[in-house]
């Protein structure tokens, strides 16, 4: 029996809202907020009680305002608040959980708007406080950062005595119909490929110019795809918890349509996140681009193949011995839109973090402090993950390729 506030009426936010209404044996009472009721109110009406669950209700609420988050949380008394929000609007959803005394779980690390960087420095910090606080904070609970750290976290314990490579691969083989779209937020999505590459080696961050190493990959049911180096923010905290690791990379892949697009995007300035003067008005050119861009969360209806995203890891197994390992899930478009009607990004976005939310009410996650999800115990969340929409397979000793 648990009440939840979901914050953030997105495709990631109506995929929680849909596997939460799912549950509603553990989540009995659901609150659905964001800055705009209107979405809320049109992915609560699109629920209703289909899945036998009580209706959701519905809030506006400015998540950037601690206030008006405060004086949510304080009438509603939740017991977690999921943040599917904006990652700016972390430490502010952070912070109104600790003067409520309400329960935190998130996606993706905060980042600042006025700078392109990913790091988990600012949320980390809140750690004595939620600590004292005697409040639970789960960072980072989606697919990639979520699953793949707690891949990881699962080799770790059942397989590996050392993890000494890890590859995270992630492969959109998907297709959507639109010349050019991103998959989630425009604003987050852009920043975060545009910026330099950056993995671990030997005990240092190595930074390469965006999109510098790359090389196609085979991914289950899909082939080959030309896959790219990039940083991710569960690599910062994956080489803390685990230092073993001589080495760990992201890769993602791209079409060739679509960094063209980039690259011109980023050459016309529209990329640019600090705002210029226009007609007396100040406007930042990446917002403004989001606004005429498709928006992901209904990407859905016409989006056909499939993603595939997993952790290729090599080290050492139990017996000391060499061992190569691939744990990975596909997921096809066009099943999360026919479940949730939005598309496999949102949906394996989405369905993680109910899973972390689960696990939180059922006492399996649950203590006092900041914890990234690789440090709890992978196993139950694993075992949810199977029967929650997104089944895993296992390779050994294949051909990682990397």
């Amino acid at each position: 029996m648990s009440k939840i506030i979901i914050i953030g009426a997105g495709g990631v936010g109506t995929v929680v809202a849909h596997k939460a209404a799912q549950n509603h044996a553990v989540f009995t009472d659901i609150l659905l907020a964001s800055r705009t009721q209107s979405k809320c109110d049109a992915i609560a009406d699109a629920i209703g009680t289909k899945y036998g669950n009580q209706p959701i209700r519905t809030a506006q609420v400015d998540a950037d305002n601690v206030a008006e988050l405060v004086s949510l949380f304080k009438n509603f008394k939740p017991e977690l608040v999921i943040n599917v929000a904006l990652p700016y609007q972390d430490l502010t959803i952070m912070d109104a959980c600790l003067e409520a005394g309400v329960n935190y779980l998130d996606t993706a690390n905060y980042e600042p708007k006025d700078e392109a960087k990913f790091e988990y420095k600012w949320q980390w910090a809140y750690q004595d406080k939620f600590e004292k606080a005697g409040l639970t904070a789960i960072l980072g609970c989606g697919f990639d950062p979520g699953v793949t750290s707690i891949f990881t976290a699962y080799a770790a314990k059942h397989y590996f005595s050392k993890m000494e490579y890890l590859d995270i691969v992630d492969c959109n083989a998907g297709d959507h119909g639109k010349a050019f779209a991103t998959n989630f937020n425009p604003e987050i999505n852009i920043r975060e490929v545009t910026q330099k590459g950056k993995y671990w080696e030997n005990g240092q961050w190595v930074v390469t110019e965006p999109h510098e190493i790359h090389k196609p990959l085979i991914y289950p049911r899909i082939g080959p795809k030309e896959s790219y180096v990039i940083y991710h923010e569960e690599l910062e905290s994956l080489v803390k918890n685990f230092p073993s690791l001589k080495r760990a990379r992201f890769w993602m892949t791209f079409g060739q349509e679509y960094l063209t697009h980039l690259r011109v995007i980023q050459n016309i300035g529209m990329a640019r996140i600090d705002p210029i003067l226009y007609n007396g008005v100040e406007i930042v050119p990446i917002q403004f681009l989001k606004a005429v861009l498709p928006d992901p969360g209904e990407l859905g209806e016409n989006y056909t193949g499939e993603t595939s995203i997993g952790c290729r890891i090599k080290g050492l197994d139990k017996e000391g011995k060499e061992i190569a390992y691939y744990i990975y899930n596909n997921c096809l478009h066009q099943d999360a839109y026919k479940e949730t009607g939005t598309q496999g990004v949102s949906y394996t976005t989405g369905v993680p973090a109910t899973i972390g939310a689960l696990m939180f009410a059922k006492n399996n996650w649950r203590k006092p402090g900041v914890f990234n999800v690789e440090e709890f115990n992978p196993d139950p969340f694993l075992d949810e993950l199977n029967k929650q929409g997104l089944p895993w397979h296992e390779i050994f000793n294949g051909d990682l390729e990397v």
